[in-house]
């Protein structure tokens, strides 16, 4: 039996992108910009060693990298994170002479080391800054990539456009009927472990190469945090009951 028009399927409308005057559509963006305090400081150390024999330097560089690292574990909790990065022992070739002889060797071992508190990172600086062939970098300041303060900013940006959305409505003398759409079109930090992007403006804590031994323990650096700055930005649609123009 042939389908009547009854039961005929209704084929989907399709959507209609700027609404209808029955249903007229506002769309809006919301934006929100936080500034809190950091939740970790980063800092890179840089470990070296040097001998006219390559087992020597080698020796050596083991010594130095792990009185550093045992330096760094002794503050326990204050170290969220501990990472050995580079690597390196080389020879440095004699420039006088005839063919290639080794003047002597270089070595060298990059640490990381992410810390949440902020006093205690001050003495560590300072503590490794003191010791011989030794190079500190940082900090580099950073928001975790769950802090609240994303979340924050996001909750934010959804009202600010649900805001703005119901000034435009009550400028017509109408109201909002349904939420339509709500892209999240990105939210940015300060990029939680991207630290370093912030090098160039870091402070930087050297010891001098070579040097002797310090006889007196250095006073802690004084470090201040630097402020994060936490963006969002959501674009909504929403649908209206028709105004009375």
């Amino acid at each position: 039996m042939a389908p009547t028009a009854d039961s005929t399927p209704q084929e989907p409308q399709p959507a209609v992108p700027y609404g209808t005057p029955e249903s007229p559509r506002i769309a809006v963006r919301g934006e929100a910009h936080l500034e809190v305090d950091p939740e970790i400081a980063r800092i890179g150390i840089t470990v070296e060693a040097h001998g006219r024999d390559r087992r020597e330097a080698l020796a050596d560089l083991t010594r130095r990298n792990a009185a550093a690292l045992d330096l760094v574990k002794s503050y326990g909790d204050a170290v969220e994170r501990l990472e050995t990065g580079a690597f390196s022992i080389s020879p440095e070739l004699s420039r006088r002479g005839r063919g290639e002889r080794v003047r002597t060797y270089h070595g060298r071992v990059h640490i990381t080391a992410d810390l949440t508190d902020f006093t205690a990172l001050g003495e560590l600086t300072t503590a490794l800054a003191d010791r011989d062939l030794t190079r500190v970098d940082g900090p580099w300041w950073a928001l975790r990539p769950d802090s609240p303060a994303h979340r924050t900013a996001r909750q934010q940006a959804v009202r600010e456009a649900l805001q703005r959305a119901r000034e435009y409505a009550e400028a017509l003398g109408t109201h909002l009927s349904a939420l339509v759409e709500l892209a999240d079109i990105g939210a940015e930090s300060a990029q939680p472990y991207a630290f370093e992007a912030q090098a160039s403006r870091a402070m930087r804590a050297r010891s001098a190469y070579g040097g002797g031994p310090i006889e007196d323990e250095a006073a802690g650096l004084d470090l201040e945090p630097q402020r994060q700055h936490v963006y969002a930005q959501v674009n909504a649609r929403f649908t209206m009951a028709p105004p009375q123009l």
